[in-house]
């Protein structure tokens, strides 16, 4: 983002001025391309009225209309897009709300409860995980499992964001919103790809809207500890949570490492087939769903699952924040599901 220059109340061409900004914050031209497209479609849909007047009634029929011809993957890319300009011009001041706020919450919510989705059981995901025998494999599942956040942002996990009340780590300072909070996860929402965070330039973006505290309960504190006790010394200054154990060897792990480790236990499964798509197979981001879609049966607490997958605006999360170490942590825990936890992890390497 710019930092010399004063954003004005109003601009002749706003999609201009967002695209001169991505490009100062070193966005390519083809990912410029790819904004402008998407956002001049968008302006012409509303005929005569200002992008600055747009309603999120608006942002869903252009939605509606890119259904036409697009994968949901690729409608999702084109609302992340239209969502982070309407962000960007409001945090700027230029625009006086974000209209795609509430859309990108129903479309996340929409897409991770898509009933055409396969239907694992908590049984079967048990059977799944307890077949999972080396322990930053094991781990890395567990921690998607047990808290829905996506590939990204797990990869993005430094050993600063994991306050454990039995810590086996030696000199690890954490986050000072962790203080008192044994057995917890800090996720944020602030690494964007090819950003420096804590001295390492990330390779993933997290896209979670505000940063989270989850609870860490007894099955991912004990996977977490077994996978601490093999964990290699780490590379980069920014002491990243997950690393790799084989050819970048201590190495901050990456999204593609991730997804093979995933689907390469989900085709033991029968889980994953690579002429399947999004429907059949499983891959990191259904753990995401999975973690949606049980929870929210579970708890019966919309709110809460909201805010822990990082979906919530401003309002409900300053009421879990609020009272975060009774309300959150404890329908958490009464209603999270139990996974398997061997004491110590053993398998090949990964």
């Amino acid at each position: 983002m710019s930092t010399d220059r004063t954003a004005p109340e109003s601009v002749e061409d706003p999609i201009e001025y967002f695209l001169t900004d991505i490009a100062f914050q070193g966005k390519s031209e083809r990912t410029q391309e790819a904004y402008e497209r998407v956002l001049r479609d968008f302006a012409a849909s509303l005929d005569r009225t200002e992008l600055a007047e747009a309603t999120h009634r608006d942002c869903m029929a252009w939605i509606h209309d890119q259904r036409n011809g697009h994968s949901e993957s690729t409608i999702a890319t084109y609302a992340s897009y239209l969502h982070r300009f309407y962000s960007y011009m409001t945090q700027i001041g230029t625009f006086e709300s974000n209209p795609m706020a509430i859309v990108v919450e129903e479309l996340d919510e929409s897409i991770d409860s898509d009933p055409a989705r396969r239907d694992v059981s908590i049984e079967a995901m048990q059977r799944f995980v307890d077949g999972v025998a080396h322990p930053l494999e094991r781990a890395v599942i567990v921690t998607l499992v047990k808290t829905g956040m996506r590939v990204g942002e797990l990869c993005n996990l430094d050993q600063r964001d994991l306050h454990l009340a039995e810590d086996l780590r030696e000199d690890v300072t954490i986050r000072p919103s962790l203080e008192g909070r044994a057995n917890t996860l800090y996720v944020s929402s602030e690494p964007a790809r090819g950003e420096v965070i804590n001295g390492e330039e990330r390779s993933a973006s997290n896209k979670r809207r505000r940063d989270t505290v989850i609870p860490v309960d007894d099955d991912l504190a004990t996977t977490l500890r077994a996978w601490l006790d093999v964990r290699p010394d780490p590379v980069s200054q920014a002491d990243p949570l997950f690393v790799s154990t084989r050819d970048n060897w201590g190495r901050r792990l990456t999204t593609d490492a991730v997804h093979h480790v995933v689907t390469t236990h989900a085709r033991e499964w029968g889980w994953y087939d690579d002429g399947g798509g999004v429907e059949e197979n499983v891959t990191p981001h259904y753990f995401r769903h999975f973690f949606t879609t049980h929870l929210r049966d579970r708890t019966g607490d919309r709110g809460i699952v909201k805010y822990l997958r990082g979906d919530v605006a401003q309002d409900v999360i300053d009421t879990y924040t609020h009272d975060w170490g009774g309300r959150v942590r404890d329908v958490y825990e009464r209603n999270v599901y139990e996974l398997p936890t061997p004491e110590y992890c053993t398998g090949s390497n990964s």
